[in-house]
């Protein structure tokens, strides 16, 4: 009885310092969304024309991918924890930068220093997460990245959609003479400094601990947060399984499958997947989307507030699943819900008609084209959303996770900068090839998925290998 009371114990612990690792993934989520209220408004402002005005919205997403480069090394030479520190000051500077900018140029100067943050945040926060939770319950855990990008993105159009009411527009003066549109970026002050306190107060990694030959701080916080018994045990097999990680680079992803191993592809691969299903197109262009279908702005802005809602709903469920379930099978179900969705999409848009530069769907379309776009982020949402995130902070080995999953985390952003200032393209040459174009590579995953992706449901992290030939040698087991 007493070693389940402390087991209780522990696994509110960890849950509590994941909770706080993940609040990095809901400055992720606040600061990428938050874009999406102030853009007409800064966009008649500074008088930009469509180009530079899509540029404004993507450009924080080159920052994403230069902090998501960087930070796996950072981490590895100072610790999980600084860099955590570190990105919620470029987070605040970003904030208070951009509420401020005197013009465009200043403008994504301050969007790419808030991008860097957010690329580390995604870096660190499923890795910490990965590595100071116990293999039963790391899924649910690792989720939690995504369930707090998701609360962001939630947060950000809300605050968006209360702070343009109460100015009566984004383009109108509301406090100490400052316009609404710029409130919104300020606001997200608030989360980055909570989080910067937060992460002051979250114990290291142990593995990082490990690593640097600290093992008396190490064995406390496997005892203390993980919950392990045997920390002695624990602590050698996270050793056997370092390597040389003190000396990590690169050069350490190095493999005979085009220059890297298996494994890095793998997780690169579902990185750009993860974006060329076009998930952003409908929280970045959302508006767009519904007053397409018939919707004033008032009504468009709050269907995206409710989009969100739904988003957040649905990872939650992943999250009950995810460890239960498995990976690869809500995986699979995920890519057909959305090949399903995306198609359904692209064939509505091909009923659309011109109206005043809009386009504009005729009923049953209008309606079939709003409920496969929410069907699509329930499948997301409840799959590929969290899933990802979770694999790419568990499914590497331990002497190169922390590289990895920064070039993979590098790759994802790359990918949503060609989604998102592709899509204006896309839609001059059509909607409908827009949404087809997407539902293809959710087809593409659905194959990928079978083949490529390992299952780590269950699997301690100093398990993993540097390919997935094991896991695909015993796929026709589970068949």
């Amino acid at each position: 009885m007493p070693d389940q009371s402390k087991a209780g114990r522990f696994n509110a612990r960890v849950i509590g310092i994941s909770i706080a690792a993940a609040l990095g993934g809901f400055l992720f989520g606040f600061d990428t969304a938050v874009i999406n209220g102030a853009v007409s408004a800064l966009a008649g402002a500074f008088e930009l024309g469509p180009a530079l005005q899509g540029f404004a919205v993507s450009s924080a997403l080159l920052g994403c991918a230069v902090g998501a480069w960087f930070a796996g090394s950072l981490a590895n030479k100072l610790g999980r924890i600084p860099v955590m520190v570190i990105a919620a000051v470029l987070f605040f500077v970003s904030a208070v930068g951009s509420g401020l900018a005197f013009g465009v140029v200043d403008l994504i100067v301050w969007r790419v220093i808030g991008g860097i943050g957010v690329g580390a945040a995604s870096v660190i926060a499923p890795a910490y997460i990965a590595e100071v939770s116990p293999a039963k319950v790391r899924g649910r855990l690792g989720s939690l990245q995504q369930l707090a990008i998701v609360t962001g993105i939630f947060t950000a159009l809300l605050s968006n959609a209360l702070l343009a009411n109460i100015a009566g527009g984004a383009a109108n003066v509301l406090w100490f003479g400052i316009d609404a549109w710029r409130w919104m970026f300020m606001v997200e002050v608030i989360p980055a400094v909570i989080y910067g306190v937060m992460a002051l107060r979250l114990p290291e990694s142990p593995r990082f601990l490990v690593a640097r030959g600290d093992i008396d701080k190490a064995s406390q916080v496997l005892y203390d947060f993980t919950g392990e018994t045997d920390v002695n045990l624990k602590i050698e097999e996270i050793r056997s399984t370092l390597n040389s990680e003190q000396k990590e680079s690169l050069k350490d992803l190095r493999g005979s499958r085009f220059g890297l191993k298996p494994i890095v592809w793998v997780g690169i691969l579902l990185s750009v997947f993860q974006q060329f299903v076009g998930i952003n197109v409908i929280f970045y262009y959302s508006t767009t989307l519904w007053l397409s279908v018939g919707f004033d702005e008032s009504q468009a802005l709050m269907t995206s507030v409710i989009t969100s809602v739904t988003n957040i709903v649905v990872t939650i469920i992943a999250i009950l699943l995810v460890d239960k379930v498995g990976r690869r099978p809500m995986l699979l179900a995920g890519s057909i819900g959305m090949a399903v969705t995306l198609g359904m999409m692209a064939v509505a848009f091909s009923f659309g008609t011109l109206q005043d530069g809009a386009v504009v769907l005729p009923e049953p379309w209008s309606l079939i084209a709003l409920i496969c776009a929410n069907g699509f982020v329930v499948a997301f949402g409840a799959t590929w959303g969290p899933l990802v995130w979770v694999l790419l902070g568990e499914m590497f080995p331990n002497s190169i996770r922390a590289g990895a999953l920064a070039v993979a985390a590098a790759a994802q952003w790359i990918a949503n900068f060609f989604i998102s200032t592709t899509f204006p393209a896309f839609a001059e040459i059509g909607l409908t090839f827009a949404y087809g174009f997407y539902a293809f590579f959710a087809i593409v995953s659905f194959f990928f998925v079978y083949y490529q992706v390992p299952e780590t449901k269950g699997r301690e992290l100093e398990s993993m290998t540097d390919s997935a030939e094991v896991t695909r040698r015993r796929r026709p087991k589970r068949a």
